[in-house]
């Protein structure tokens, strides 16, 4: 009887913890509203305003973990819903035209591949995992568990999904390239941080529970927001870490926007600036705090030439780092004694995150080109049971495993391409000729992309700076290759013709 009532008891801790997961119909309600929120965007809001707040917003308010799991299609959530909806009513709404590959050659090739290396991995994936238990004298083998194989049918969704991926991308590149459009860009960024601090500070007050109260679920472990005696905030997003980038990116922003700006609306702008970083402090994240201690000063004082110095370096850094640490180069031991004087909590963070690289690269290292594919077959396992014993934070370690070598260097190389580009175009130019917001913005990237070698923080926003990025150096590397004229930079002067100004009130 005693172990009938435990097991009652552990099977009504199981479905509370379940349904403890589960989102309310609000948060359904939400994903199928979208679209409609994204077409009153686009009717009633400049392009460029259109797509930034389509994928931010989505971004911002959309539930965390709930998704539309649909047949031959990737899942429909908070990240590719808002991306589908600002490519396809920029096309189909407004018939605007988003050229599908770069004009640079290295960056198109990129691109296709990005777009084409799940082929591969489709192909050489079509044997299942199994899981099997041995028993009896004469043993007899049971499957306890399997992973499928992957299928030509899986192959259409793979691809459909890295089409999505590119889609903030490609109309970045087309129409946040600009100058006009990187301030655009850098004053969403602002603008949401700030109204984004408002629930933040409200959850380091009273703890984590806004997703819950709305959505009726938690998104994550609670424990993992609890720090320093107080709470990280986490609001929609899937992680407090993912918060704590997004109003660093918001900071920076701010920053860059103040340091272009006329003297009336620059004080504000350090204001905002001062607020901002002061909420950073609060969300308690470590690598965060870092970024925006090294970064602001940088953006507010060091000119352009060295702001896309140090964003080439950490780029750099973020895409050898798998190259090292395959070869056991990366001293992790000493890492983690700097670490553990710093802080202790922090360095057994950072070991438990370099012990599951370490079980991810060993089942990597058996299909190092192509990958193991989807369905968490990238993942170490039990080899009875098939109960999942690593897990993976870094989202280089993601790629890795799931599409190997050419999948890795397909995502990284477009990622830190832009950059790349831009430094070479900054490097013919006199300062003036730069837009003042294009550094700033591949200082976010680049600090997103040293962010992703211990987290898996690659969203639509990443993309946007991106695209920005790539096609502001294509403007600059092809006069005329967007607009018949190109716009130069005196500092925040233009000195040629400008396309038409956005309508509508500005916003500073």
């Amino acid at each position: 009887m005693v172990r009938s009532r435990t097991s009652n008891a552990h099977a009504l801790a199981a479905i509370e913890s379940y349904f403890s997961l589960m989102p309310n119909a609000l948060a359904y309600l939400m994903l199928l509203l979208w679209p409609v929120v994204s077409l009153i965007l686009f009717r009633r809001l400049p392009l460029e305003r259109a797509i930034l707040w389509c994928i931010l917003a989505g971004y911002m308010l959309l539930p965390p973990v709930a998704e539309f799991d649909l047949p031959l299609v990737p899942d429909m959530d908070k990240f590719t819903i808002p991306s589908i909806m600002a490519f396809v009513l920029c096309i189909g709404l407004l018939r605007k035209k988003v050229p599908l590959l770069p004009r640079h050659p290295l960056a198109r090739l990129l691109t296709l591949l990005f777009a084409f290396s799940v082929v591969p991995t489709v192909m050489t994936n079509g044997d299942p995992v199994i899981f099997e238990v041995l028993a009896g004298a004469d043993p007899i083998v049971f499957i306890s568990d399997m992973l499928p194989g992957l299928r030509w049918r899986d192959l259409g969704s793979v691809m459909i999904n890295q089409v999505i991926i590119l889609m903030p991308f490609l109309l970045a590149r087309r129409y946040l390239s600009s100058p006009q459009g990187q301030k655009e860009l850098l004053l969403a960024f602002c603008l949401a941080g700030l109204a984004y601090s408002i629930p933040s500070l409200i959850e380091i007050r009273l703890s984590p529970q806004i997703n819950t109260m709305v959505y009726g679920f938690f998104q994550h472990d609670f424990a993992q927001t609890i720090r320093q005696g107080g709470f990280r905030p986490i609001v929609f997003m899937p992680h407090s870490l993912w918060l704590a980038m997004f109003i660093f990116s918001a900071t920076l922003a701010t920053v860059a926007l103040a340091r272009a700006a006329k003297t009336g609306t620059r004080t504000r702008l350090v204001l905002a600036s001062v607020y901002l970083v002061w909420v950073l402090v609060l969300c308690k994240s470590f690598a965060a705090l870092a970024y925006g201690l090294a970064f602001v000063p940088l953006v507010a004082l060091a000119p352009a030439r060295w702001q896309i110095r140090v964003a080439l370096l950490l780029a750099a850094i973020a895409i050898t780092y798998p190259m090292l640490r395959n070869l056991g180069l990366i001293p992790t031991d000493a890492i983690l004694a700097q670490a553990e004087a710093i802080s202790a909590e922090r360095a057994q963070s950072l070991g438990y995150r370099f012990e599951n690289e370490a079980m991810m690269l060993q089942r990597a290292a058996e299909k190092p080109w192509f990958g193991w594919g989807g369905w968490g077959r990238n993942l170490v396992r039990e080899l009875e049971t098939g109960a999942i014993i690593s897990i993976p934070d870094g989202h280089w370690i993601l790629v890795f495993g799931t599409l190997g070598w050419l999948g890795y260097l397909a995502e990284m190389g477009l990622l830190s391409l832009p950059v790349l580009l831009l430094a070479l175009e900054i490097h013919r130019r006199p300062a003036t000729q730069i837009s003042p917001y294009a550094t700033p913005i591949a200082l976010i990237l680049a600090a997103t992309m040293m962010d992703m070698l211990l987290n898996d923080t690659l969203v639509p926003m990443t993309w946007l700076c991106v695209g920005s990025i790539l096609g502001y150096a294509e403007r600059l590397r092809y006069p005329g290759l967007f607009e018949k004229s190109r716009a130069l930079f005196d500092g925040a002067q233009i000195l040629a013709p400008q396309p038409p100004p956005l309508k509508g009130r500005s916003l500073l």
